[in-house]
């Protein structure tokens, strides 16, 4: 019964649910990725490098026969998958570069001074009454 209540306990703190959310929300922004560098990002440089459509640009290694399939080197999709990897670090630098930003100036935002106590207050009374003597 020790092993369930341990799970219990870790899967119910926030540090587990926490991960679980950056889980799905990471799956979810790898396919928004994936469209834009697919379908946004490669038909134009596709275009400008002379109509190449890289997803398809392969090497057939060894061509298809009756009982083995082709061996295909698709050298496209690789590098649709570089370029997916680069906008998803970008994305995730720039996300970690603005909160170190945030934090940084959270950080160095001056506090104001605490009010002196009533102890203090009485002590300086004091001071300024003994030089003015």
């Amino acid at each position: 019964m020790g092993i369930v209540n341990e799970f219990k306990e870790f899967a119910v703190k926030g540090n587990a649910i926490d991960l679980a959310v950056g889980v799905v929300i990471g799956a979810a922004f790898g396919k928004i990725v994936t469209s834009l560098v697919n379908d946004v990002i490669m038909p134009p440089i596709g275009m400008l490098v002379g109509g190449v459509d890289f997803s398809y640009l392969a090497v057939t290694l060894r061509d298809k026969t009756d009982t083995a399939p082709a061996v295909v080197l698709k050298y496209g999709a690789f590098i649709n998958t570089i370029i997916d990897f680069l906008i998803v670090a970008l994305a995730i630098f720039a996300l970690v570069k603005g909160l170190n930003t945030l934090r940084r100036s959270k950080e160095e935002a001056p506090a104001a001074p605490p009010e002196p106590t009533r102890e203090e207050v009485l002590l300086t009374e004091i001071r300024d009454a003994l030089v003015k003597r």
